[in-house]
């Protein structure tokens, strides 16, 4: 949900240092939902948008 992703990008940012956007916070939280789900195996993300672009969204309000 875009709720989801707007509070796993805001994470992503506070506990990592990577100021990604929505996507970013959206595949971030699949992939952490697929671990949860299959322990031990590897994912892969790719953080392919900067929040910059987000600065006047709800993503950063």
């Amino acid at each position: 949900s875009d709720e989801v992703a707007i509070i796993t990008a805001r994470r992503l940012a506070r506990e990592e240092g990577i100021f990604g956007g929505f996507s970013s916070g959206a595949n971030i939280a699949a992939a952490l939902q697929l671990i949860e789900q299959q322990p031990g195996i590897t994912v892969a993300v790719v953080i392919c948008d900067s929040g910059l672009k987000y600065l006047s969204t709800d993503l950063w309000a």
